[in-house]
């Protein structure tokens, strides 16, 4: 599960490799980095307070869950602008999925249903390759495939570690997972951004 340093690692590495067509400093780019860090942290935070809602049975369970279905719709609209309509509609279809098997997979584990977590779960990665793969090919040169599958996986087990400490009553590992969980995600996003930057570099 420690896999924070081998994925800064890559992302410096990619980082350092991109070309400097675009203005780093640039408005735009500057804009684009924080409204794609926003969209990326309302993810793990609304899906933090999903985990702590579902595990505890507490009333706002279904507001949680709504809230975090909306994030996916933010995120999908976030790159019309530069992917098309039907791109953006397409990633929102592929996150929802994401979350709604999320869902099971967080009620089966605190069930302690094995055979149902596991079905789950399985269908949960292969839904995080299914996003990676579709990113890749939006912007194969600056999100290869390889990179994105292991982004979205570490983000899958660290989010996992998040769920089985809070239904272990375990706080300190449970504090732990979340801050490994935002710590990555903002990683991504910043490779997210970086990538539509250099390969758009005219409108930024």
């Amino acid at each position: 599960m420690e896999r924070i340093p081998t994925l800064l690692a890559v992302v410096a590495l990619t980082l350092s490799a991109l070309p400097s067509a675009a203005d780093p400093s640039s408005s735009g780019a500057n804009k684009l980095r924080a409204d794609m860090r926003k969209l990326w942290e309302d993810h793990v935070t609304w899906t933090r307070v999903y985990i702590i809602s579902a595990v505890a049975d507490l009333e706002d369970q279904k507001a949680a869950a709504g809230r975090l279905l909306e994030n996916q719709v933010d995120i999908g609209d976030a790159i019309k602008p530069i992917y098309g309509e039907a791109a953006g509609t397409k990633l929102t279809a592929l996150l929802e999925d994401h979350i709604k098997i999320a869902t099971e997979v967080i009620a089966a584990a605190k069930a302690g249903d094995a055979v149902k977590k596991e079905e789950a779960a399985n269908r949960w990665y292969h839904n995080a390759d299914d996003v990676a793969t579709f990113l890749s090919g939006a912007n194969p040169e600056y999100w290869p495939a390889s990179e994105m599958k292991k982004m979205m996986r570490d983000h899958l087990d660290l989010t996992t570690a998040e769920v089985v400490a809070r239904i272990q009553k375990n706080w300190s590992a449970d504090v732990a997972a979340y801050d490994k969980v935002h710590d990555a995600i903002l990683m991504m996003a910043d490779m997210l951004s970086e990538g539509i930057i250099r390969q758009h570099p005219g409108k930024f």
